[in-house]
Order: C-alpha cells, then sequence, then structure tokens
C-alpha cells in the first residue's frame, strides 16, 4: 500500500517539450526517467526512495502508454536483477532502493550485473539515508560502487541537476557498457522547484519486444573464463570510456574565480550547504555567486584525476567537502598530488568530523575554521572576531525541550504491519524473541 499518493501530481509527467514542470525532487526524477525512453523500472520501498515508488504505481496509465514495465521488487536483490534485462538487450533500465541496507541485500546481483556488463542503459537510484533521521547503519553507498566498479553519481540538489544527472546516468552507462549508481539524500529528493521538461520517449525496444525475440551470449555469463576477461575489460575499457565521458560532457562543475590561493571540493549533494556557510561567511550570495573557487563531484566515482590536478594548480590548499567514512575522495586526491609531485596540501576532516551529517552549523564551522587558517584577509571583520555570535545567552538545553524520537521503521517499509501484528500476537502470549 502506498505511504502517499500522487494520483494528481502524476499528471504532471505528461508535460511536453518546452513546457515548465513545477514540482518535487521524487517527481523530477520519474520524469526524466520517462524523457530518457526507460524501458522497465522496479524497485523496493525504504526512506527517503519510498516515494519515488509511489509515485510510478500511481502513473500506471501513463507508464502503459509508453509501453514500460513496472513492477514492485520482493527485495532489493530481485529489483537489481531485474536490470540483467539490459545485459543482453538495448533497454534502459532502472531500479530504486534504500541505501545501505538496499545495496547490502542487492551486493550480489550487483557485483554479477557489474562484472558481465550491460548493453542498455542501466541505472540504480539509490536513497542514501546518512545522517540525522536515519533509520539504519551509518555506511555509504560509495563502498559498494568502489567494490563492483559501479560509477557514483551524486548531483547538486536542484531539479535541472537531478533531471540531467538521470540523462547522463543513461548515457555513461551505455557507453561505458557499466551500470550506474545515482544517489539522492532525503533533501534532494523532496526538494521543490523547476526546469524545462521536454517530451516523453516511448523505448526503442520494450520488454515485450526482448521476449518476442530472445537473445544469448554466454561470454556475459559470470563464470571462469569469462568472469576473467570481465575484470580485463572493466580497467582497459569501461573505466577509460567513462572517464572520457565525464570530463567531455563536462559532468564535474566549476564555479567561482579561475585563480585563487585556495578552493573547497565537495560531493555534489553538498553543494547547497557549501554555498550557505560561504553565504554566512560573506563569501558568497544566495545566487551561487562565490569568491572561492570550488569544484563539484557530481560524478564522485570514477574520479577525473586531470580535472583535479588543474583545479589545484596555483592553490595553496584545498579542502575535501566530503560526507561520512572513511573518506575515500580525500584518499585518492591525496595519492593523485603525491604521484604528481604537487604541492598544494590537501585537507579535509582536519577541519570537518569523521563522521555524522554534515548540517548547516557542521558545515559552518569546518569551512570557516579552514579558512580562517588560509586565507584570513579576505574574511569580513565580524567572521574573523573571536567571540561567537550567541555567546554569553542563555539558551535551552534541546535534550529538555525536543520530544525523543522513538525507534520505528521507515516510512514506507512493507514490514511494519508485521511488526503491528508481532506486537499484538505479544499482547496474547507475552514477549518472545524472535530473530
Amino acid at each position: 500500500m502506498a505511504e502517499r499518493s500522487f494520483a494528481k501530481e502524476v499528471e504532471k509527467l505528461r508535460l511536453g517539450a518546452g513546457e515548465e514542470f513545477s514540482g518535487e525532487g521524487i517527481l523530477a526524477i520519474t520524469k526524466a526517467l520517462l524523457q530518457c525512453g526507460v524501458g522497465y523500472v522496479g524497485g523496493y520501498q525504504g526512506a527517503p526512495i519510498s516515494h519515488l515508488m509511489d509515485v510510478l504505481a500511481d502513473a500506471q496509465d501513463i507508464l502503459g502508454e509508453l509501453g514500460v514495465h513496472f513492477e514492485a521488487s520482493a527485495s532489493e536483490a530481485t529489483a537489481t536483477a531485474m536490470l540483467a534485462a539490459s545485459v543482453h538487450y538495448p533497454i534502459r533500465g532502472a531500479a530504486t532502493f534504500k541505501s545501505t541496507v538496499g545495496t547490502n541485500v542487492a551486493s550480489d546481483a550487483l557485483a554479477n550485473l557489474a562484472s558481465g556488463g550491460v548493453t542498455g542503459g542501466a541505472l540504480i537510484i539509490v536513497g542514501e539515508d546518512y545522517g540525522e533521521g536515519s533509520s539504519i547503519m551509518q555506511e555509504r553507498s560509495h563502498a559498494f560502487a568502489m567494490k563492483s566498479q559501479v560509477w557514483l553519481l551524486d548531483p547538486r540538489p536542484n531539479l535541472p541537476s537531478i533531471v540531467k544527472a538521470v540523462e547522463d546516468g543513461f548515457e555513461l552507462s551505455e557507453i561505458s557498457n557499466t551500470p550506474v549508481m545515482l544517489q539522492v539524500r532525503i533533501r534532494c529528493c523532496h526538494v521543490h522547484g523547476h526546469f524545462i521538461a521536454k517530451d516523453n520517449k516511448r523505448p526503442a525496444m520494450t520488454v515485450a519486444d526482448a521476449l518476442d525475440a530472445p537473445r544469448r551470449d554466454t561470454g556475459r555469463i559470470v563464470l571462469p573464463p569469462a568472469s576473467f576477461l570481465h575484470e580485463k575489460e572493466k580497467v582497459q575499457k569501461r573505466w577509460p570510456a567513462a572517464v572520457d565521458f565525464i570530463r567531455e560532457n563536462k559532468i564535474n562543475e566549476f564555479f567561482g574565480p579561475e585563480h585563487g590561493s585556495v578552493g573547497i571540493v565537495m560531493q555534489g549533494g553538498m553543494y547547497n550547504s557549501v554555498i550557505r556557510a560561504l553565504q554566512r561567511l560573506g563569501l558568497a550570495d544566495t545566487y551561487g555567486e562565490t569568491d572561492v573557487p570550488l569544484y563539484v563531484l557530481n560524478a564522485v566515482y570514477p574520479l577525473v584525476d586531470d580535472e583535479f590536478l588543474s583545479f589545484c594548480e596555483g592553490k595553496d590548499a584545498v579542502l575535501v567537502v566530503e560526507e561520512g567514512q572513511p573518506n575515500y575522495i580525500e584518499q585518492a586526491f591525496a595519492a593523485m598530488l603525491h604521484k604528481a609531485g604537487r604541492g598544494t596540501k590537501l585537507v579535509g576532516k582536519e577541519h570537518l568530523p569523521m563522521a555524522g551529517e554534515y548540517t548547516g552549523q557542521v558545515m559552518l564551522d569546518g569551512i570557516g575554521s579552514f579558512l580562517r587558517a588560509t586565507i584570513p584577509h579576505l574574511l569580513p571583520g565580524e567572521v574573523r572576531a573571536p567571540n561567537k555570535i550567541g555567546d554569553g545567552l542563555d539558551t535551552a538545553d534541546l535534550v529538555n525541550v525536543v520530544p525523543g524520537r522513538p525507534p520505528g521503521f521507515c516510512v514506507g517499509c512493507p514490514e511494519r504491519p508485521i511488526f503491528a501484528a508481532t506486537k499484538l500476537v505479544e499482547q496474547e502470549l507475552g514477549k518472545h524473541h524472535i530473530a
């Protein structure tokens, strides 16, 4: 059963070329899938991506008109296994689920899919449930992407960037014959905005067409000796193709002045928070104009060496804003600088927390600390002052005024009714341990 009805909002999915789409991030992702000619979509409920499944369920009429197959999968593993349809056929497919519990369940299917490679674009939209409000263990999808060499996109949290990331994801997947992960956080899923729509596309080949004309290639089966060739394919063909695509299509973005003594590199999903912090420090405005050079990684894996080294040219220090741990991106960039013999100082977790969500205050404190240590002369006087705004004020302890958050299942989780039924049985039979 859907957590929320989108029966009214899905009519926006019919918008054509040149019309303005206005709505929520989840709806924008769905519209982007249809504009890209997706042939099939599946997934498993779980916050913060649950509503994507609800939108697709409420858009059955539109999907049917376009010949798009949709199914609510029994698990994240079956959703990912469904993408095997894109191994032999030029069909674009998408799967969606919560991460990292979902990527853990799907990891076996993901590893096999990534080994054999794909012909049609295969996009995995993962809802990164990390930080405040999370209901799961604190891990990163980045680890799964690196493990299986699946490319990972992390777009800036605004509708045009999200839609472009979906389009880029399918193209990147097809050019490199590799599945692509699109990572969206809770704010990205529910951000509101607008973009100029394109016409929806009927898939060039539908699932029904594929069933009528089956294909077979034993070289794509993940068994020796094919699996050894797959590994060579990954490093000799797929990886270089992915890096070339990211570079040539300018997937990663540069903002601010071309030259400067310091710079900031960040995951795309961190962009809004970085700009807000710089604004509060007097070095940016609400429109994103900044006095500090920024390098925004909309593709966080693989990284493009020459892009990063070019960004570091002439800079004394660069801050890496990477939420979560381990700090994979910072380590990779440090290795690049070392091998290139560059003297640019790379910092990250020295100024920002190793673990935990990078909230507005955390970002302000971390970036402020970095800039005070490197370019204090560019900061306004009130920022350089040793005292902080609010010091000495008697403020309430939030622990005493904010209600506690009781543990519970994620919104949209199919296991909630099972838990409710268990509690009813407990009233009759007493407490039992169930594993």
